[in-house]
């Protein structure tokens, strides 16, 4: 009995082959369906948190803070530059640079129309410090500033 399962492990019908080959497509499918889902609920909560403060400040259209681009567009508008620097993000590497720089900048001046220290908009800053926690950080602050009530 012991001949035949020993044959049965080591023969052609590995179990520990069998198992290792099924498992890691299924742990990495898993992975990129959680990673997946935690963008998509990313998305969802900064989209809407931006939803709620452009109609704080009234814009006209708050509805284009779930249009991926047209919600930085928005931004540059709402902290008083032109809309049509989003194009500098095609420039690879310093584009996105100076983007981040006016988009701080940006959430620095509605910050402040909405009685919230200015300095809260460096908070995404901290991610270089320690990766994660910046997104974090930004996360806690723009849901505060989007549903406590003003000061």
């Amino acid at each position: 009995m012991s001949l035949l399962i020993q044959n049965f492990l080591s023969g052609p019908y590995n179990m520990n082959d069998f198992f290792l080959k099924s498992m890691i497509p299924n742990f990495i499918i898993t992975f990129i369906f959680l990673f997946i889902l935690l963008l998509l609920i990313f998305y969802v909560y900064f989209s809407l948190a931006w939803y709620t403060i452009a109609k704080k400040v009234k814009h006209k259209r708050p509805w284009l803070a779930w249009i991926p681009f047209a919600n930085i567009a928005m931004w540059f508008q709402m902290g008083g530059f032109h809309w049509a620097l989003v194009f500098l993000l095609i420039i690879p590497f310093v584009g996105s640079l100076v983007v981040m720089i006016l988009l701080i900048i940006s959430n620095w001046r509605v910050f402040e129309k909405l009685r919230y220290p200015g300095w809260l908009s460096l908070s995404p800053v901290l991610g270089l410090i320690f990766p994660g926690l910046g997104i974090i950080a930004y996360g806690i602050v723009i849901g505060i500033v989007a549903w406590r009530k003003n000061r």
